[in-house]
């Protein structure tokens, strides 16, 4: 299992609720780092009180707010607007002008792992910044169908827009509440979200740019290697992949890929 976490409850109970929830729910934990996803479990099992994962399995199965609570459990959706706003700087700066210079008449761009949507709505902003949203389009996608729903409404807290100025604020959200802004309809129309399990399903192709920042972390190696991969395949020539500031990818030019820059890897032509 782990040399860092000892669950409480049975081993082989543990293996056969992993096999059930591919059965029951085609949700496939194989690629995930197993001392992650039981230990969030448990947490759950302990919190409703039963003694067993064939008995939480039950309530998944019987209640669809418990099972969306079980996904967001898993993936932990925490981010915020801008975040390492350097980064994003460096994006809207550097690679995308790039883009720009090489004539291509729409840019594909990807949010993989968007969680609640602070991530792609970001790069809409950007976009606009540029001026080039008419000559884009960005796909964003999630496999936490309750993350999914949170992005496409919309609706933050203040906590969310700690990385934006005032201005950008009026700009591009409307005040709704004490604490809550809603992401204006011009940038909100320019995103597509989908639901995608990045390790099964097969991905579109042609992109420009990938951003999958702060997803790997929760896979294994043999997860990581073949999600790599097949970023690199769904990449046209000179695409570029944008990963989180733990995921620096070391071995990246055994999957193809040059560094352009800390976090910024582009597909060797």
């Amino acid at each position: 299992m782990s040399e860092f976490y000892s669950s409480p409850f049975d081993d082989e109970d543990y293996k056969l609720f992993l096999k059930k929830l591919v059965t029951h729910f085609n949700l496939d934990l194989s690629g995930y780092k197993q001392h992650r996803v039981r230990r969030r479990t448990d947490i759950l099992l302990k919190k409703y009180g039963v003694n067993s994962y064939s008995e939480y399995l039950e309530l998944l199965q019987k209640n669809k707010d418990k099972w969306l609570e079980f996904l967001d459990k898993l993936t932990i959706n925490v981010t915020e607007f801008f975040r390492n706003p350097e980064k994003w700087e460096f994006l809207k700066q550097e690679i995308i002008p790039e883009f720009i210079k090489n004539h291509k008449p729409k840019i594909k761009l990807w949010s993989a792992g968007c969680s609640t949507g602070e991530e792609p709505y970001t790069l809409a902003i950007i976009l606009n910044e540029l001026g080039i949203s008419s000559k884009s389009t960005i796909i964003a996608s999630d496999f936490d169908e309750g993350a999914l729903k949170q992005a496409k409404r919309g609706i933050y807290n203040e906590k969310s827009l700690i990385n934006l100025n005032d201005e950008y604020i009026r700009k591009y959200f409307t005040k709704t509440g004490e604490d809550k802004y809603e992401i204006k309809d011009s940038i909100k129309n320019n995103v597509t979200f989908n639901k995608i399990n990045l390790l099964f399903d097969e991905f579109e192709k042609n992109f420009d740019l990938i951003i999958c920042r702060n997803v790997v972390i929760y896979f294994d190696n043999d997860a990581k290697e073949k999600l790599y991969k097949k970023f690199y395949d769904a990449l046209n020539p000179g695409g570029v992949l944008f990963v989180g500031s733990t995921e620096r990818i070391f071995n990246h030019k055994a999957f193809g890929f040059t560094s352009i820059a800390p976090f910024f890897y582009k597909k060797i032509i």
